[in-house]
Parts: structure tokens; sequence; C-alpha cells
């Protein structure tokens, strides 16, 4: 188990987490269809090819749920009780497809339940892709950024 107990969770620290990924045209479509989301500007290039952004954007629900994937292995992976919320989430740039993206999360606050038995941990998470054009770890560009709220097993006794 990857994951960490709510004791392990130290107020302040950066996680960078390892995994990358390559948005494909073919993530975004299949998101899209799974999710009913039918918006032109992530699906038809001639419509998007219209816009500010010339060309289709990645959906960004899309960019935050592979953004709460890729934190899962160093943060709740197999000692979460559930998700509690995802808060002010925002999409400061776009993400196109063949952008490769990775995430940080920053531990923001902890607090045991009233019963004491389980915590809640509170992360902030950034998503950037790479590219060399932003303010960013290495001037790569932020493209989501959100609130985190998981409620996280004690560590066992034995």
């Amino acid at each position: 188990m990857a994951g960490r107990y709510y004791e392990e969770f130290e107020v302040g620290e950066v996680i960078d987490h390892p995994r990358r990924r390559t948005v494909t045209e073919r993530d975004n479509q299949t998101f899209c269809d799974m999710t009913m989301n039918q918006q032109p500007l992530h699906l038809d290039a001639d419509f998007a090819g219209d816009t500010d952004f010339g060309g289709r954007l990645v959906n960004g629900l899309y960019t935050m749920s592979l953004a709460v994937g890729m934190t899962i292995p160093e943060t709740t992976d197999g000692t979460i009780v559930a998700n509690l919320s995802y808060d002010d989430v925002q999409h400061p740039n776009p993400v196109f497809h063949g952008d490769t993206v990775y995430a940080r999360t920053t531990v923001t606050s902890k607090r045991e339940t009233s019963d004491g038995e389980r915590g809640i941990v509170e992360m902030h998470v950034d998503v950037y892709k790479v590219d060399d054009g932003g303010d960013g770890p290495d001037g790569d560009t932020l493209v989501c950024e959100f609130d985190r709220t998981a409620l996280s097993l004690r560590q066992p006794d034995d």
C-alpha cells in the first residue's frame, strides 16, 4: 500500500507526483462520450479553430480527474475512507491534445474526526503542462488547480 495514513501527512509538505501523462485526442473524446459532454470546443476542430484558442481544448474535468488519479499513489491509495470535497477548481490555462501534464500536492491542513478514529486531510493540487512557458516548476504552465478534502484512516495500532 503506497498511500499515507492520517498521521503520515505533514501540513506544508509538498508532494511531487512522478507520474505524467500525455493527453491524447482519444482520451478527450472518450471522456466527453462517457460524460455526455458534447461541447464543440472539445470535439469539433472546425468550430474550435475559429475560437481564441485556435483548436480543440481538452475537457477541463478530464484534466482534473486525471490529476486526482495521478495523486492517489502518494496520498490516499488504500488509506482513504472517502473523498469529501473538491473545491475552488480553476483552469487558468488550456490543455490541448498532445500536452503532457503532471501534478504537485501541498498538504494544507489536517484534523482528527470528533470520534478520533479517522482524520480529515486537506490538500491543494496544482496541475502543470510541460511547455517552458509559465511560472511553474521548470517554467511549466499551470493548467488546473483545486483543493481536495479526504477522510483518511488512522494508522493501525499493531
